[in-house]
C-alpha cells in the first residue's frame, strides 16, 4: 500500500524541525519509500492550512487512502503515529 501524507509545520522552530525529522525517520524505517510526504509551512502557505482546517502545528494528515486521519503534536512516538493515522507497517 502507498500512503500520501501532509505534514503542517510553522517555520523552522525546534518543534517543526523535530517533527520533520521524526516523521521522515519513521516513514523510511517502516515504509521504505512506499509513501509520499508533503511538508507545508503554514507561515508561507496559510491557505493550505485553512483548506485542511489546521489549528495547531505540527499536524500530520494521512490523505490517501481515504478517509483522512490526523495526528497533532509530538510525532516522535512511533506507536501513536501509526495508530492515530491507521498506518500498517510492512
Amino acid at each position: 500500500m502507498r500512503y500520501t501524507l501532509k505534514l503542517y509545520v510553522a517555520g523552522h522552530t525546534p518543534n517543526s524541525v523535530r517533527a520533520i525529522s521524526s516523521i521522515k525517520r519513521l516513514l523510511e524505517n517502516e515504509f521504505h519509500g512506499s509513501y509520499i510526504l508533503e511538508i507545508i509551512d503554514v507561515l508561507k502557505n496559510p491557505q493550505q492550512a485553512l483548506d485542511y482546517e489546521i489549528l495547531a502545528t505540527p499536524t500530520l494528515i494521512r490523505v490517501m487512502p481515504p478517509p483522512p486521519k490526523r495526528v497533532i503534536g509530538d510525532l516522535s512516538n512511533r506507536d501513536k503515529v501509526l495508530l492515530g493515522l491507521d498506518l500498517t507497517a510492512e
